[in-house]
């Protein structure tokens, strides 16, 4: 099995999002500094005996150029959205948009689900959780739910195929893992190989290290649950201790330096 990281550039945004409480003002220091903060976007192939499999799609290319609502792209600008493409970035590794045979939408975020308009009217399946697709659902056309869902990314002719367990065997060596915090559908993996370390896809259950290692709580307007999201990262753990696996964080930008390449 051959896994390839894609790099789908870097998103700009206040660190607080990603660690509650970074900057808080206090008697002593009421205008703390704030910092303002890289965060990587990246996707995988996973190139297996059975298939092909791409975990999420990316930003979509014209996120910068209007395609993401402006109050949104104000908070997390993605300025090289067009730069780094879901077809550039599988072209970096040798491959193109008609080798993917499979797809696993983590969730639907804008950040992750804007690539999905290369597999509308194919027979690709595209893999995602129920609660996940009933909530983007929700978020994108009603005033309930959340901000970071556009119908556009996702409101397509897709071969979707629905999630609804804890753990879920997708194909030999990949089994999805249902992490709810997040979003109440988010979706991880453990992927079991012969010849290297395991990997465990905490995703967005832990945009940084700090998350997960230190069990650092993400921002709350990051969070659909934060009891859930706690409960996720312990079961994360639990999976990575049974396995030994090397974990993959969200949008860790030291991280995915030093993946590159190594995977």
């Amino acid at each position: 099995m051959d896994v390839h990281l894609l790099d789908r550039g870097r998103i700009h945004a206040d660190l607080n999002f990603a660690l509650d409480g970074t900057a808080v003002a206090t008697h002593d220091d009421r205008n703390p500094d704030l910092e303002y903060a890289t965060f990587a976007v990246w996707n995988l192939l996973i190139d297996g005996p059975e298939a092909t499999v791409l975990w999420d799609t990316g930003s979509h290319p014209a996120a910068a150029d209007g395609h993401w609502p402006a109050p949104l792209y104000r908070a997390f600008a993605h300025p090289d959205a067009a730069d780094r493409d879901l077809e550039t970035a599988l072209g970096e590794v040798g491959y193109a948009v008609d080798d993917v045979d499979v797809v696993v939408q983590s969730h639907l975020h804008l950040d992750h689900a804007g690539g999905l308009h290369h597999f509308e009217g194919t027979d690709v399946p595209v893999y995602v959780h129920r609660r996940e697709l009933e909530h983007a659902y929700l978020s994108a056309n009603t005033p309930a739910g959340g901000d970071a869902y556009l119908a556009a990314d996702f409101d397509r002719e897709l071969d979707w195929r629905v999630v609804d367990r804890r753990r879920r065997h997708l194909v030999d060596g990949v089994e999805l893992l249902h992490v709810p915090g997040h979003t109440p559908g988010l979706l991880g993996a453990h992927i079991e190989r012969d010849d290297a370390a395991d990997l465990l896809i905490a995703g967005d259950a832990a945009f940084l290290e700090a998350n997960y290692e230190a069990e650092r709580s993400m921002g709350a307007s990051l969070l659909s649950d934060s009891r859930a999201a706690a409960d996720s990262i312990a079961f994360l753990k639990d999976v990575e201790r049974r396995h030994d696996a090397r974990v993959i964080y969200g949008h860790d930008p030291e991280q995915f330096e030093r993946l590159r390449g190594s995977l």
